[in-house]
């Protein structure tokens, strides 16, 4: 009941917050919705309402994080970006934006998962230099990174938690670890963190 609450305080604050818009959404509605609902003591329908609107806002900040990804580097192409978001039942829930970029028979994606409670946990294990797991520890741009890279089969990855809330991946095929260093390097972590 406390957490119920707690989502109803929240998500009043959303309204006060939007309620200047001209343009109602699927975030207001809902959430007036379950404010009505809340009121008529129906705390089932609440919950279902607040936890749409949570996965709205999920969506909306998929979206925004999409265009925070960076261009193509030179020579290289890029594919749209992807956003998908999972409810809480699948691995905690969470985020996934994605980019592909390809040069000839080269290929690097870029994945950055958010709003997972599962990052919590990772984070303590991806700060610890002891779960390196074979990999090289490196900071990019002032953010620790694990870097494991094959060179015979010229693939690898690069792994960042940012701001522990956000875990940065950049895997590549038939790649130099160089290209993957510079599309890590590509990243704004700082515009990233402010989502």
């Amino acid at each position: 009941m406390q957490n119920l609450s707690k989502k109803i305080i929240y998500s009043t604050m959303l309204i006060a917050l939007f309620s200047n818009t001209m343009v109602a959404d699927d975030i207001l509605d809902t959430m007036q919705e379950a404010i009505a609902s809340y009121k008529k003591g129906d705390y089932i329908q609440t919950k279902d309402d607040l936890e749409y609107v949570m996965e709205l806002l999920k969506q909306k900040k998929g979206e925004s994080i999409k265009t925070l990804l960076p261009d193509a580097l030179s020579g290289w192409k890029a594919e749209e970006a992807q956003s998908e978001t999972a409810g809480s039942g699948m691995f905690g829930g969470g985020s996934t934006i994605s980019r592909l970029y390809k040069k000839d028979k080269s290929k690097v994606t870029i994945e950055i998962v958010t709003d997972s409670p599962l990052l919590q946990g990772l984070g303590a294990v991806l700060g610890n230099p002891m779960f390196a797991n074979g990999g090289k520890l490196r900071r990019i741009k002032h953010e620790k990174a694990i870097i494991k890279y094959n060179a015979k089969r010229k693939s690898g990855n690069v792994t960042i938690m940012l701001d522990k809330r956000f875990l940065i991946s950049v895997k590549g095929t038939k790649v130099s670890e160089e290209d993957l260093i510079n599309y890590a390097k590509a990243i704004d972590f700082k515009k990233i963190k402010e989502q």
